[in-house]
């Protein structure tokens, strides 16, 4: 089992920041890949960005490249999701999840484990 614990949401007005925080503990040692998904009221789930815990390797939404950033600190077993220039279309629920298979990094059915969630809204 792995557990994941989101931290960092809040309200900011929009082109502001925020630092979403995804503390992993448990059988950490078995996921392969660290996404950050979110769901704004009444949309569907969808992938914000991802990276695989081995080599690096980073993905992120359209809708969000050049403006979030993920990383992880493998120490801490951390992963982090930096947002900048945020916009009012960014307001959702952010969930972190962990995937101990491959795939594309967006498939929402890849990752077995996920977090509560933590609010970040954006006003204009």
């Amino acid at each position: 089992q792995v557990q994941l614990v989101e931290s960092g949401g809040g309200s900011v007005q929009a082109g502001g920041s925020l630092r979403l925080s995804c503390a992993a503990s448990g059988y950490t040692y078995s996921t392969i890949c660290m996404g950050w998904f979110r769901q704004a009221p009444g949309k569907e789930r969808e992938g914000v960005a991802a990276i695989y815990t081995g080599g690096g390797s980073t993905y992120y939404a359209d809708s969000v490249k050049g403006r979030f950033t993920i990383s992880q600190d493998n120490a801490k077993n951390t992963v982090y999701l930096q947002m900048n220039s945020l916009k009012p279309e960014d307001t959702a629920m952010y969930y972190c999840a962990a995937a101990a298979y491959g795939g594309s990094w967006s498939a929402i059915e890849k990752y077995g484990y996920w977090g509560q969630g933590t609010q970040v809204a954006v006003s204009s």
